[in-house]
């Protein structure tokens, strides 16, 4: 999973990258310090992991992980190239969902660079720039199709379905909302289109409102229009974060609890980057290792089974599973089979979240 950090100059993107992924990139009080994106790989704090290598004592624990993107700031007319805006706006492309963050402090030393903090004005800046640059590819894809057409009139359904999409654009309408067809889900599938993408707003505010963001007016302006759009809305201070990072583990959870912070920034970003993609983790576990493999939810057991490797999705036979809940309450797998909680699932089984399994396969 890819996430990309996204926002106007100076909204605190990179102080929060440093934070949440312990990198050290540049984070200036100027616009455009961040040119290139910087990428680091982050892993899923689980809890599971820990608990399942008490029992089997692996040589190895893998958790889940998650790579972060810290995408140059974006300024208006980016999509005509202003501030490097083509390039960025490619980096934006890449990622599997989008972490839009706001600027919602006073702070005169940090400059703004539309000269003051408003955030509806923010958002929509990112947001035209969004839909511009996908005007422009989708009229590509268009003038593409209709020369196809000529000789085939299999893609004139697609040429349609582009062109109501452009309309809707055109219109600043939310495409991510709107009823699909299995065909046309397909037909945007072809297309990475940014405002397709999946969006997290994340607020950036001032230490002191950490504990209690909620009355925070510009986190209230960027919940109403996050609302409006069915996509999540967080808080965090990067300042705080910057600072917690620095901590051992005793240390961040004394200093939290004195704030009255109950989770990280992090914690909180990667449960709701789960829960917005729709991703779920299972977990298989061994003497050689314990680990954590992160799939769709819905996805049936030979396809979970093919993220390990895709030998064992083409030879899939059954999977042997149980609930995490169950393991750790019997201490094994085989007082969990006594007690007859172990369950033998076959290809239509749907995974869930927890599950502790073996996959049997031939091939």
């Amino acid at each position: 999973m890819k996430i990309g950090l996204l926002g106007l100059p100076n909204v605190g993107k990179s102080a929060l990258f440093n934070a949440l992924t312990g990198c050290s990139v540049s984070s200036q009080n100027y616009p455009f310090c961040t040119v290139d994106p910087n990428i680091s790989t982050v892993r899923v704090p689980d809890f599971r992991i820990d608990k399942l290598a008490e029992i089997y004592n692996p040589e190895k624990k893998t958790y889940a992980i998650i790579e972060f993107v810290d995408i140059a700031g974006l300024v208006k007319g980016a999509s005509n190239g202003e501030g490097l805006g083509n390039k960025f706006l490619a980096n934006v492309r890449e990622v599997d969902a989008v972490v839009h963050v706001v600027r919602c402090f006073e702070n005169s030393k940090i400059i703004h660079v539309d000269g003051e903090v408003n955030p509806k004005r923010d958002i929509e800046t990112i947001k035209l720039e969004l839909i511009f640059s996908d005007l422009e590819v989708i009229k590509r894809r268009i003038d593409k199709l209709i020369k196809l057409a000529k000789a085939d009139k299999k893609y004139e359904s697609e040429i349609l379905f582009w062109k109501k999409i452009y309309s809707y654009l055109e219109e600043e309408k939310d495409i991510k909302n709107i009823e699909k067809t299995e065909e046309e889900l397909e037909f945007l599938k072809s297309v990475p289109l940014l405002c397709n993408k999946s969006t997290i707003y994340l607020c950036n505010i001032n230490e002191n409102e950490a504990s209690n963001f909620t009355e925070n007016k510009y986190y209230k302006t960027v919940k109403e229009i996050a609302e409006k759009e069915n996509s999540p809305c967080i808080c965090a201070c990067a300042e705080l974060e910057s600072q917690l990072a620095q901590l051992d583990f005793q240390e961040k959870q004394e200093y939290m609890q004195e704030l009255g912070i109950k989770n990280s920034a992090l914690d909180v970003l990667i449960k709701t980057c789960y829960e917005k993609l729709n991703l779920i983790s299972f977990l298989t576990a061994g003497k050689p290792e314990v680990r954590a493999w992160t799939i769709k939810k819905g996805t049936k057991a030979p396809q979970a089974a093919g993220v390990i490797h895709s030998d064992f999705e083409k030879g899939f036979i059954r999977a042997e599973v149980i609930s995490f809940e169950n393991l750790i309450k019997f201490g094994s797998i085989s007082h969990a089979k006594e007690k007859g909680l172990v369950n033998l699932e076959g290809k239509d089984y749907e995974m869930q979240d927890g599950d502790v399994v073996l996959f049997r396969f031939n091939i």
